[in-house]
């Protein structure tokens, strides 16, 4: 840990544990998050990457504490927040905000935009009333609405526009850390990229730090200056953004990349089926959980868990077997 390293994240785990039966007979718990280890550096976009249900937005969420982690470690700026109490960790909210997938469902029907914008100044008493109101109206402003639009409500906006006011309620309180959970996923393509060029516009001119989550590669590779790579709660690999793109060691990565579109019509190239489908995290297989869709899988894979090692500077895979072309 350095001075350079906002968010340390070390081990952290979130586990779900449920019941059956009229015996209420304890369930296997499902290894939601299993072992994370994470460091975003003050002023860059850590993109974090993987299918569906491999536990990304979960991480998100126990970073802020808006899931309480099972075990592990997160340190902002230093400090352990997961030894705050519920008083210092309201102050800390304040330097760390979250920007949700849904533009629909993350907005109150019931509020007008700038309650719903504001609402975070009021909580936390941040100057007058009056000073909210223009603070609210500026901030309309900073994400490309119009401020006379202060008193509508969230039906009479676009996905887009309703998106801009999600990112406008994240930045109300000026935090340090913004956690992007797919926030480009429910817009349309020609919409994406203009909320991905505001982030990249407010990044520059507030210094922010972004956790960018998403299951889109091209998305990722666009915002991010490192990409993490999530397969069934575990980092698999990490590493600069052009370099994991251009040559990436993960058998897992390997195929990701493989079966995501090309910009060109006429460009080729190789693509690689995995065997069957992702295993249940409610039943993760032992040693590399990878290992029963991995076409280069060897004995060692099948009894334990590779560890998570850097292979060179910047580079961090958990692999027995990288693929280094």
């Amino acid at each position: 840990m350095n001075n350079n390293d906002l968010l340390v994240v070390r081990k952290l785990k979130k586990y779900f544990f449920s019941e059956k039966g009229f015996l209420k007979t304890a369930e296997p718990p499902v290894k939601a998050v299993d072992g994370v280890d994470l460091t975003i550096k003050k002023g860059e976009t850590l993109g974090l990457v993987g299918e569906s249900g491999c536990g990304k937005t979960t991480v998100g969420r126990c970073i802020l504490r808006l899931e309480e982690p099972t075990e592990g470690e997160v340190y902002f700026e230093g400090v352990n927040i997961l030894a705050h109490d519920p008083k210092t960790m309201e102050k800390l909210r304040r330097d760390m905000q979250i920007i949700f997938q849904d533009p629909y469902s993350s907005l109150n029907p019931r509020r007008t935009v700038g309650k719903i914008i504001g609402e975070g100044l009021e909580i936390h008493r941040v100057d007058s009333a009056r000073q909210r109101e223009e603070r609210v109206k500026e901030l309309m402003e900073t994400v490309g609405l119009l401020p006379e639009h202060v008193n509508r409500y969230p039906h009479e906006f676009s996905g887009g526009q309703r998106q801009r006011i999600g990112v406008a309620r994240a930045l109300a309180l000026n935090p340090k850390l913004i956690i992007a959970d797919e926030p480009v996923s429910a817009l349309d393509v020609s919409i994406q990229a203009q909320i991905l060029n505001l982030l990249v516009h407010l990044q520059r001119r507030f210094d922010l730090t972004y956790l960018f989550i998403s299951h889109d590669l091209s998305v990722v590779r666009h915002i991010s200056d490192r990409v993490a790579v999530m397969y069934l709660g575990r980092i698999v690999e990490l590493a600069e953004s052009a370099s994991l793109y251009r040559n990436p060691y993960h058998p897992y990565t390997e195929a990701l990349m493989s079966a995501a579109p090309t910009s060109h019509p006429l460009s080729k190239k190789k693509r690689i089926i995995l065997e069957g489908d992702v295993p249940s995290p409610r039943n993760v297989p032992p040693g590399c959980s990878f290992h029963p869709r991995c076409l280069h899988r060897k004995t060692e894979c099948k009894q334990k868990i590779p560890e998570f090692q850097e292979t060179e500077p910047g580079r961090w895979v958990a692999c027995y077997f990288p693929r280094k072309d």
